[in-house]
């Protein structure tokens, strides 16, 4: 099996619905895809999640979503701001995998795959799926609200803190 890129890296898993935006994403063959709750935008959280990486600039992102099953992986990276876009090196689901067997797989199981195989030196996700993380790495979810996303209180600074504590991890002589 060929190496996946963000091993020995800091690797953010980072789901689009409930995070980035309102979790009641629809699609339509004509529309594509849209919230189906008034007052709320696709991609809305976008610039929360660029300004708190900025300071961060070793992070990369894994896409955890289901966005790239629905659009393929190049179509799901397109819906991300340039800033984030360049950040992205991959996803926990990709084309030779079997599709059904890892869809019955909660959330926290396909991240946790993936980190097996990815083998990132430091790792945190986002997303507002709690099921599937066994207890032991439920503090590497920061868990976001299915409408507020990344600007419910408490989540911008949950990621701050846990990036924050890998930077003076990574600084500490060993």
């Amino acid at each position: 099996m060929k190496t996946l890129r963000g091993k020995g890296e800091v690797v953010l898993y980072l789901d689009y619905d409930g995070v980035l935006h309102h979790e009641d994403v629809w699609w339509h063959w004509r529309r594509g895809a849209y919230i189906n709750t008034p007052g709320y935008a696709l991609f809305e959280h976008t610039d929360l999640l660029e300004d708190a990486l900025s300071p961060f600039p070793a992070v990369r992102i894994v896409l955890s979503t289901s966005w790239v099953r629905v659009l393929r992986y190049s179509r799901a990276v397109k819906r991300l701001s340039p800033a984030l876009r360049e950040r992205v090196i991959g996803a926990t689901f990709h084309t030779m995998m079997n599709r059904s067997d890892f869809e019955a797989l909660p959330r926290g199981m396909q991240v946790l795959n993936d980190v097996a195989r990815r083998k990132p030196r430091q790792w945190v996700a986002l997303d507002d799926d709690a099921e599937g993380w066994m207890p032991e790495y439920r503090d590497y979810l920061i868990h976001c609200d299915s409408v507020l996303g990344l600007s419910a209180p408490g989540v911008l600074d949950a990621l701050e803190t846990r990036l924050l504590h890998f930077q003076h991890a990574s600084n500490d002589p060993q």
